[in-house]
């Protein structure tokens, strides 16, 4: 009796285990098929968002011309570091929701201001005694630029029928680098340029031996 059911359940089981171990090898059969066409289209994915979105080469020309080499002997005492925000924009009138361009651009940039010792002459250094007259030449700007890695078009709005002006960013970071400058003068930096240089100068000429130094006010 043990026998038969065992052989009643067997008779069962059995199609049961070959259309399953047939179903697999279709699957896998299949997944072999298709696997080749998913990696093509993968591929073909790629290279098509290579083609909307190329990463730019850049060749810079192995031709290098240096013209001009030229010896400093600036003493940089301070530096600033500023944002500005520029709103450059053409054809803003009735029409500019057709012609108009505007744009945003937000500058980082820095102003490095100091002495150049090249202009101190003999006469500019005497004694009176064991006073150490010293007159230094005007602080003045030494650096002012833009930082390109920080500075960004925040927004930019064009009119349907216009392109845009290809140069409004152009202009934009010329008048950017210009109020940077501007916004460090009036904030003082030359003035503290020259408090700077003569804190230090003032301890280079003390560890020299000289213990009374006078600041002279840079000629008119």
């Amino acid at each position: 009796m043990k026998r038969k059911t065992a052989f009643i359940i067997l008779v069962f089981l059995l199609p049961i285990a070959i259309i399953w171990f047939a179903v697999g090898l279709v699957s896998r059969s299949i997944n072999n098929t298709l696997n080749p066409l998913r990696s093509a289209n993968k591929q073909l994915g790629t290279q098509v968002s290579g083609l909307l979105h190329p990463t730019p080469t850049i060749i810079p020309d192995p031709v290098t011309i240096i013209h001009e080499v030229q010896a400093l002997a600036r003493l940089v005492t301070i530096r600033y570091t500023v944002e500005k925000v520029i709103t450059a924009e053409t054809n803003q009138g009735a029409l500019a929701v057709l012609f108009g361009d505007r744009l945003l651009f937000v500058a980082h940039g820095f102003v490095i201001a100091g002495i150049d010792m090249q202009k101190i002459k003999a006469e500019d250094l005497w004694l009176e005694g064991n006073m150490l007259n010293v007159r230094l030449p005007a602080a003045e700007v030494l650096v002012a630029s833009l930082d390109n890695d920080k500075s960004y078009v925040y927004d930019r709005q064009t009119g349907l029928f216009t392109p845009g002006n290809p140069t409004l960013e152009t202009q934009a970071r010329q008048v950017a680098e210009q109020e940077i400058l501007k916004a460090a003068i009036a904030d003082g930096i030359l003035d503290n340029a020259s408090t700077n240089a003569q804190t230090y100068l003032r301890w280079f000429f003390e560890t020299l031996g000289y213990k009374q130094i006078n600041f002279i006010p840079p000629k008119p």
